[in-house]
């Protein structure tokens, strides 16, 4: 029997004055025990060493002159549909355990209808008290809301991958341009059931507690989702949802609908 071939492994990483940060980042992905086949950073207008940093590790580094998330984070996806079988994505304050790559291996081979698989947060940096917020309230309360909502689990931008073909079917779907939103909330929005998005309560990702160390970062983020479904209106709406994947279904799409999205076997 013939043994599939390892699917190529890029990891996109936006970036902006975040050169201390991404040093630690890039160090722990050199350290995986399954290394990425390609490092994507995308260079959203440093004025620091992020790029020189960058290159330091063999990254290759893409320069995206309009600044916000997703405009830097859309960039990398495109760049990555090269050569890429699974496109991944990482923060630059992101640190990933030495086994994050493999897990993301091992679940996208384990499991053809698994198109997006992501996982939740370990926070660091803050208070005790500010970690526990971040991980069970803003990053956990997200999951939870979310999938009320949406009917499939939230994308954490800083802790997820997907295959190149999901990416390949929303790309000119989701608002790419927009750099006021909250760019893993709208490609959650644009996804649905047959795209197979799981989520792995295991695959977790230590990340700087920087966005609840203050109210108003928080109360600024925690408005962007507001913002990111008003921009996205009315696809974001559960009645057009249900209308949407039932057409979806009915084409055969990639991914068939699985009745239960949570991945917990993909953590073992």
């Amino acid at each position: 029997m013939a043994v599939p071939l390892a699917p190529r492994v890029t990891v996109v990483v936006p970036c902006r004055d975040d050169a201390p940060f991404l040093e630690a980042c890039l160090g722990a992905l050199s350290n995986q025990t399954r290394v990425a086949d390609r490092v994507i950073v995308v260079d959203n207008g440093s004025t620091d060493a992020s790029a020189a940093v960058a290159r330091r590790y063999g990254a290759d580094v893409i320069t995206e002159p309009v600044i916000g998330i997703w405009p830097a984070a859309a960039r990398g996806y495109d760049e990555a549909m090269a050569d890429a079988d699974i496109i991944a994505r990482l923060d630059a304050d992101s640190r990933p355990h030495p086994d994050w790559v493999a897990r993301l291996v091992r679940a996208f081979v384990s499991d053809p209808s698994l198109g997006v698989l992501t996982g939740g947060a370990e926070f660091y940096g803050g208070t005790p008290l500010q970690n526990l917020l971040g991980e069970r309230w803003y990053v956990g309360g997200g999951h939870y809301w979310i999938r009320k909502w949406l009917g499939i689990p939230l994308v954490f931008g800083s802790n997820f991958a997907m295959r190149t073909a999901v990416w390949e079917r929303v790309r000119l779907r989701v608002d790419r341009g927009n750099p006021r939103i909250h760019d893993d909330l709208d490609l959650t929005i644009r996804l649905r059931a047959p795209d197979g998005v799981r989520y792995d309560p295991q695959l977790r990702m230590p990340v700087s507690a920087r966005p609840v160390q203050t109210f108003s970062g928080l109360s600024r983020r925690v408005g962007k989702v507001v913002t990111t479904f008003a921009a996205s209106w009315p696809e974001g709406a559960p009645w057009r949802r249900i209308d949407t994947s039932a057409t979806a279904s009915r084409e055969q799409t990639a991914w068939a609908p699985e009745a239960d999205d949570w991945a917990a076997g993909y953590g073992r």
